[in-house]
């Protein structure tokens, strides 16, 4: 059974400064929003260490500050052994994807692996760069507008998402909890009444279901 403890989230990307610390910030508003606060912990990394101990791009800044998003942040490369304590990492691109997949220790791991925007329902997977969130970094205030608008345009999918993924580990451990008498039926069934216990683990995890969707191809541990 799961440990009591938030369900965690990495955003990756290059090298931490861009994309994947808006990503955190977007998806840290959206869950709050959501009266998810205290029940998710989000984070964010890059593949490398070029900017490691930096803060986020002033330009990232600027456009989250613009969309009144709130960011406190400093780069970090991420680690392989960070994959036994997250449940979900989110890849910016598909170089990202195929890299975190690679590092995983285990398929298990593998799995949690994601692309961002295979949680955005009017992506195009087959439009020029697919699913890849570009990298604003070699261009201007625009190409940042439009990172940003990627984020958000995924964020409400990858929160569904999530959201049954946690009522689905809720209810396994209010079973658990029934089942050696640590609480009683009745409680148990109040608590899980109303949430959704179906697949969404598997929408959050699943590799065979991060193939279809994905399309072609220091530091500080997680809290």
């Amino acid at each position: 059974m799961r440990d009591p403890s938030p369900y965690r989230v990495c955003f990756v990307c290059t090298g931490n400064i861009c994309r994947s610390p808006m990503a955190e910030s977007v998806f840290r508003a959206h869950a709050a929003e959501a009266g998810l606060d205290g029940h998710v912990k989000v984070d964010s990394a890059g593949t490398g260490p070029w900017h490691e101990g930096d803060g986020a791009d002033r330009r990232a800044i600027d456009a989250l500050t613009a969309h009144g998003y709130e960011q406190d942040h400093i780069a970090r490369q991420f680690r392989a052994e960070w994959f036994d304590r997250l449940d979900l990492v989110i890849a910016l691109d598909s170089g990202h994807l195929h890299e975190l997949r690679a590092l995983a220790p285990t398929p298990h791991d593998a799995a949690k692996v994601r692309l961002l925007r295979s949680y955005d329902p009017d992506a195009d997977q087959d439009a020029l760069g697919g699913l890849d969130v570009p990298d604003p970094y070699f261009g201007g205030p625009d190409d940042f507008e439009e990172c940003l608008e990627m984020i958000e345009a995924a964020g409400g999918g990858l929160l569904e998402a999530v959201s049954e993924a946690i009522a689905a580990m809720d209810a396994t451990e209010r079973a658990a909890d029934e089942s050696t008498g640590r609480i009683p039926a009745d409680e148990s069934e109040r608590r899980i009444a109303a949430k959704t216990t179906g697949s969404g683990a598997e929408r959050a995890g699943s590799m065979e279901s991060a193939s279809a969707a994905d399309g072609p191809g220091a530091g500080r541990e997680p809290a």
